[in-house]
């Protein structure tokens, strides 16, 4: 099967890609829970959170409708022009409402308190969120043309100039003030230890990755096309509505602990919440990179006679490599827990008490995961409207039990909402897919490798105390059961 060949190498570059530039970011994890108490990076949360909401407004679904229409339209050109114009002006009518409304978005996220530097933070996540949205389409651009390589280049460079950025202004810029006292004179504006710093790292990181997408920026002719337009827009509404449901699934938890658990213990929980999502990163770095290589396969390889099975082929893998790494990330918690060690003994109990988590976390990242492989009917088939019932119903049930276990549970609460909300989703999308595109998954071969990973993750944590010798040797032979169970497809398909 040349065409999983061909999938299978694209996902592996934009994998790759991603990998290396989110470990590069992960980097900034160890260094911020040494810098900032859990408080400190419980605001840090708390507004990345909404900057994931926001960047999900600003993209208006035009990413994954500018493939669809790829697919539909002769004239590739007025694809690009059309999708470029939305989030062009979607994004100069966000940043000219939040720069005007500044002071009073600030105050009111800092629980009706005013601080200026607030109010600059806010200023600095509207720009670098802007600089985000306006590289959407060219990125997409990129990877509808089949170029991996320079996608992922200028990847690698915004991360590689975020990390070098914080490093200087975090720590660089204090070395040198201790080490030569001579530069003080230059340096009077700076502040030790302040957050602002991460934000401006991350702007000149954004305005960097658009400079070096002026290749693609330049090709773009703001002529929009109403009729065009017009088409998008009901394609990429519902898809819209969707994303905005998922991020709600996502970060509504990270924005409400705060309102819904009072005083210093909210936004400490929510440092403690922020810090170990991380330990996930590697799972939710997996799943990004095969959203990055699957989307423009799917699409493109639709009006294949043998695409549903192909899809389904798809699905029995990634499951079974999803599951493997839920496994692997709970068996070695022990030592990755010195990812988020802390800047004292008293700090490092903080963050560690929030452990128990993981597990329940990774189990959300793979059913995230089988949803995204699941949604490819509705987009295929032009019914975007069930992606917005579907994750509407996902909002629902977040918003409402979120409203119910924060306030008793905190997070542990929270991390259970998500999961409950995924397996809504995926349960829905499976049931209506199979009705309007049905595709030959294997529900009970799926079904097995999840719950005998859950059952693997339960024995580690509460039976074994996460012992890392013990929980190796469950995670050795679980993934030895499943290469001898597979052993015989790979094979073929290998040959194929």
């Amino acid at each position: 099967m040349s065409v999983l060949r061909k999938f299978a190498g694209h996902t592996l570059i934009y994998g790759l890609s991603t990998i290396v530039a989110r470990l590069i970011n992960s980097l900034f994890t160890p260094l911020y829970v040494r810098l900032f108490s859990t408080s400190v990076y419980g605001v840090y949360t708390l507004l990345y959170g909404w900057a994931a909401m926001i960047q999900a407004v600003l993209a208006f679904g035009m990413e994954t409708t500018f493939f669809r229409f790829l697919q539909k339209q002769d004239d590739k050109a007025r694809v690009l022009n059309n999708t470029f114009f939305v989030i062009l002006v979607i994004s100069i009518c966000f940043l000219g409402t939040v720069f005007i409304g500044s002071t009073n978005i600030a105050t009111w996220l800092n629980n009706g308190t005013y601080d200026s530097d607030y109010v600059l933070y806010v200023r600095l996540f509207a720009l670098f969120l802007v600089a985000d949205a306006l590289a959407v389409i060219p990125f997409a651009q990129l990877r509808a043309q089949g170029r991996p390589i320079r996608f992922g280049v200028l990847k690698l460079v915004n991360v590689s100039t975020l990390l070098f950025t914080n490093l200087f202004l975090l720590f660089g810029i204090p070395w040198l003030l201790q080490h030569f006292p001579i530069v003080s004179p230059y340096f009077g504006w700076y502040r030790p230890g302040w957050l602002g710093y991460v934000f401006i790292a991350n702007l000149a990181a954004s305005i960097l990755m658009l400079l070096l997408l002026l290749p693609e920026l330049m090709r773009v002719r703001l002529r929009p096309n109403r009729t065009l337009l017009l088409e998008m827009f009901a394609y990429s509404f519902p898809i819209l509505i969707a994303n905005i449901s998922y991020m709600i699934n996502e970060y509504l938890d990270k924005l409400i602990i705060p309102k819904l658990i009072p005083g210093e213990q909210g936004i400490s929980d929510n440092g403690i919440y922020g810090a170990i999502s991380k330990l996930a990163i590697f799972l939710s770095i997996a799943i990004n990179a095969f959203r990055l290589g699957a989307e423009p396969f799917f699409f493109s390889y639709a009006k294949n006679e043998n695409a549903r099975k192909v899809y389904a082929i798809i699905m029995d893998y990634f499951i079974i490599a999803t599951v493997l790494a839920m496994v692997a990330i709970s068996a070695n918690i022990e030592w990755l827990k010195y990812f988020i060690e802390g800047k004292d003994a008293e700090q490092q109990a903080l963050y560690w008490s929030g452990l128990h988590i993981v597990p329940i976390l990774l189990l959300g990242y793979v059913l995230l995961g089988i949803y995204m492989n699941l949604s490819v009917w509705y987009k295929l088939t032009d019914q975007t409207r069930f992606g917005l019932y579907i994750s509407g119903v996902g909002a629902l049930a977040t918003i409402l039990l979120d409203f119910i276990l924060i306030p008793r549970y905190s997070y542990e609460g929270a991390v259970w909402v998500t999961v409950a909300a995924y397996g809504i989703m995926v349960t829905l999308s499976y049931i209506w897919g199979q009705r309007h595109y049905p595709i030959p998954y294997r529900l009970g071969k799926n079904l097995l490798y999840i719950f005998s990973g859950v059952a693997l993750c339960l024995l580690i944590f509460n039976v074994f105390n996460r012992h890392l010798i013990i929980s190796n040797l469950l995670f050795i032979g679980f993934a030895g059961i499943a290469f001898l169970r597979e052993r015989k497809e790979l094979a073929a398909l290998l040959k194929k």
